[in-house]
């Protein structure tokens, strides 16, 4: 029989972690233990369990610090820790909300409360874990995609960091950085829909294969849409081929009716493609790629004030 959920007990008391397995083990639950902070952290990271019973006061790196380095970390971010403690007091409480914890449960703990938080925490687990999941195999699509065209190389790498990188240059809040970084990977998701004969053609396309490669981003518009956690990639896949003067694709959108981020990203994906080998051209060398950028400003296609900040930025690098 499948376990109801697996739960790992972070605590120096061993007297503590027995009383835990002693109350979970018989409703089902797979119990994991560690004396100490160190510990937990490692096995919360290589064994990925579905709830995290943290203790708040012990020696060497105490809960709350755990509790940090846990949602700090893309392994275990999104792991539920309830910390249990005989401290309840509103400042423990406060700093424990401020690193990331889910729940509180006080020493000496109801049985009965035990269960059902941890049950829904093994529920919640269990959902963001789908959409986990989920995420992680558009990600993984989005490389296939990239690894079809073998001129393009780390394309989605490079995009991803610059992108975020020159959002948090020019001020921008970490969703949208967030937004930016992952639209470094998601933003040409569309393209598995494009033939190799469209996709790879080392010459110009002509008009029908035109229209096809134009389609990719109202198709990966669609196949990222349903995650609620992708919605605000959504305008840039989308409109990240517009252009300022209006000539762009798909909506012809002219200047600040373009979304904010489709302009933060294009300035960075027309620079990497500039500066990276294409089967149609070679690449250029940075101030080439930059001077070449900045005819296309003075002509309305990409943000002035974007493009700017860009050109500034790489000088500082």
């Amino acid at each position: 029989m499948a376990a109801a959920g697996t739960v790992l007990v972070i605590d120096d008391q061993p007297q503590s972690l027995e009383a835990m397995r002693e109350a979970l083990y018989p409703l089902g639950f797979e119990v994991w233990q560690a004396l100490d902070g160190e510990t937990g952290f490692q096995v919360a990271r290589e064994r990925q369990p579905d709830v995290i019973l943290l203790d708040v006061m012990m020696p060497g790196i105490d809960g709350y610090e755990v509790c940090r380095r846990l949602k700090a970390d893309e392994e275990t971010r999104l792991l539920p820790v309830v910390f249990f403690t005989g401290l309840d007091s509103r400042q423990a409480r406060l700093r424990g909300l401020e690193v990331g914890a889910t729940d509180f449960l006080s020493k000496p703990f109801d049985l009965v409360e035990l269960e059902v938080r941890v049950r829904n925490l093994v529920h919640f687990r269990r959902l963001t874990q789908d959409l986990d999941d989920a995420e992680k195999m558009l990600f993984a699509v989005a490389r296939a995609i990239e690894a079809r065209d073998e001129g393009t190389g780390e394309h989605c790498d490079r995009l991803s960091q610059l992108a975020a990188h020159l959002g948090e240059h020019v001020g921008m809040d970490p969703e949208a950085v967030k937004a930016l970084r992952r639209a470094g990977y998601l933003h040409d998701i569309g393209k598995i829909a494009v033939p190799d004969a469209v996709l790879l053609k080392p010459g110009r396309l002509n008009e029908a294969e035109w229209h096809i490669m134009q389609t990719h981003v109202e198709i990966g518009v669609k196949i990222c849409a349903p995650l609620r956690t992708l919605r605000p990639v959504l305008p840039i896949i989308r409109h990240h081929h517009e252009h300022g003067d209006g000539t762009g694709y798909p909506d012809a959108l002219k200047d600040e009716a373009i979304p904010l981020l489709a302009r933060v990203f294009q300035v960075v994906d027309v620079f990497d493609a500039l500066t990276n080998e294409r089967p149609y051209r070679r690449a250029l060398p940075v101030d080439q790629a930059l001077t070449l950028q900045r005819k296309e400003t003075s002509r309305g296609w990409w943000d002035e004030e974007i493009f700017e900040a860009f050109s500034a930025m790489l000088e500082k690098q």
